[in-house]
């Protein structure tokens, strides 16, 4: 979806998503010691402020200056600092071996860039290192919840373990659970929640 949809989306004064962490996104980093997080096409911060109110040094990215403007808002209402930068997934570059953790929301690319994204990201993730990804499953089309309107841009089980083949996968999962998070993510969704790690650190 282009920069001048998000764009247009987030214009909203409301937080078309909500302000408070995705669910899964918070049970999970709430395991982990506070480091160095990566969160990609974060879009209006709800889970980079959870993050860095718990003490994470945060570093975020959107396409959407839109989002970013809204994401520093709801920061500096937290009383939080945050890193937010305007970057495209198709061209971020960050220091390798970089990051503790690396989180990814419900961020779906085009089917034929999908991999090379995800496996660009975790370049950047430490020996040792968290990645968290939560994303709506290809059943998601008979929901509606959210997300992608078309197939090829939500995820299946074997697509998420091909990409992230070269991390230990901990738990992969496809599940139908109960959303509610703002206008644009609420009801009965089908999702797939991964956890894995770069190697044994």
């Amino acid at each position: 979806m282009s920069k001048e949809m998000w764009d247009q989306r987030y214009a909203d004064e409301e937080y078309v998503y909500g302000t408070a962490p995705n669910e899964f996104f918070k049970q999970e980093l709430d395991k982990l010691a506070p480091g160095k997080i990566l969160l990609p096409a974060e879009g209006e911060g709800r889970n980079a402020v959870y993050a860095a109110e718990n003490g994470w040094d945060v570093w975020a990215f959107d396409q959407s200056e839109e989002g970013m403007k809204k994401a520093l808002r709801l920061a500096s209402r937290h009383n939080v600092t945050i890193d937010y930068h305007l970057q495209d997934l198709e061209t971020i570059a960050c220091p390798e071996n970089y990051y503790d953790a690396i989180a990814l929301v419900f961020v779906h690319s085009h089917h034929l860039k999908r991999q090379a994204i995800h496996r660009n990201l975790i370049r950047f993730l430490k020996p040792g290192g968290i990645l968290i990804l939560i994303g709506y499953s290809k059943e998601q089309l008979q929901y509606g919840s959210g997300g992608p309107k078309e197939e090829s841009m939500l995820f299946s089980l074997d697509e998420i373990s091909e990409d992230f083949s070269i991390l230990k996968i901990m738990s992969l999962v496809k599940l139908e659970t109960q959303i509610d998070e703002g206008n644009f993510h609420i009801g009965k969704a089908s999702v797939i929640q991964l956890i894995a790690a770069n190697g044994l650190g």
